[in-house]
C-alpha cells in the first residue's frame, strides 16, 4: 500500500502504510477500537518484533505481550498515537527479555552447493538479522526504527526520548558496525 492510499473501516481506524490513526466514532466501544487497532497493527508489530529478536516464535510472544499491555493502557494509548505506544511497549519488552536471558547468537553452516534461488534471499535476510543481533540494544532499536520501519530521525528521537543528534550519531555507528559485520561474514563464506 503506498503512502497516499488509505483504508478506512466502519469502526474508525484509518490505515496508511504502517501508520494507524484511531478516530473515535460515536457509539464505538473501546473494545471495537482496540479490535480495529489490533487488525491494523498486528503485521507491522510482528515485523518489528522479528527484527529485534531474530526469532519468529519470540516475535509472536513479544507481539502478544505488546497487545496485552497496550490493551491494559488503551485509554491512555488511544489519546495519542497508539502505534507509537505499542512500538515503545514492544521495544521495552524486548529489552526486558534480553535482560532476563543471556545473549545468544545463532550460528549455522550451510554446505556448499545447498543454496538455490529463493534461499539466497532468505540467507541474505538471515545474515542481516544475525548482524542486527550483534549490535547493542540501543543501536539495534535505532537501526530497526530508522531504516527498517522507515521512521524519520525526528520520529525515532521522539519515540525513544533522545535527541535527533543522538539518533544520527548512533545510527551512523550502528551502520558502520553492521557493514563491518556483514563484510566479515561475507568474507568468511567465500
Amino acid at each position: 500500500m503506498s503512502g497516499a492510499e488509505s483504508v478506512a473501516s466502519a469502526q474508525g481506524a484509518f490505515v496508511t502504510g504502517d501508520e494507524i490513526e484511531i478516530a473515535a466514532a460515536d457509539g464505538v466501544s473501546h473494545e471495537q477500537e482496540f479490535a480495529e487497532f489490533f487488525r491494523a497493527a498486528r503485521d507491522p508489530l510482528y515485523r518489528m518484533a522479528y527484527l529485534l529478536s531474530g526469532d519468529p516464535h519470540r516475535a509472536e510472544d513479544l507481539v502478544q505481550q505488546t497487545f496485552e499491555r497496550t490493551w491494559r493502557s488503551w485509554r491512555s494509548a488511544r489519546r495519542g498515537d497508539p502505534m507509537a505506544w505499542a512500538r515503545r511497549v514492544l521495544a521495552n519488552l524486548r529489552i526486558d527479555t534480553w535482560r532476563r536471558t543471556r545473549r545468544e547468537v545463532l550460528t549455522g553452516h550451510t554446505p556448499e552447493g545447498a543454496v538455490d534461488g529463493g534461499e539466497r534471499a532468505v540467507d541474505g535476510r538471515d545474515a542481516i538479522v544475525r548482524a542486527l543481533l550483534t549490535l547493542p540494544v540501543r543501536q539495534r532499536r535505532i537501526v530497526v526504527l530508522r531504516h527498517l520501519l522507515e521512521l524519520s530521525e525526528a520520529e525515532v528521537a521522539a519515540e525513544l526520548g533522545v535527541s535527533v543528534g543522538t539518533v544520527k550519531s548512533t545510527a551512523s555507528r550502528a551502520m558502520a558496525r553492521l557493514r563491518d559485520t556483514l563484510d566479515t561474514a561475507g568474507g568468511a563464506r567465500s
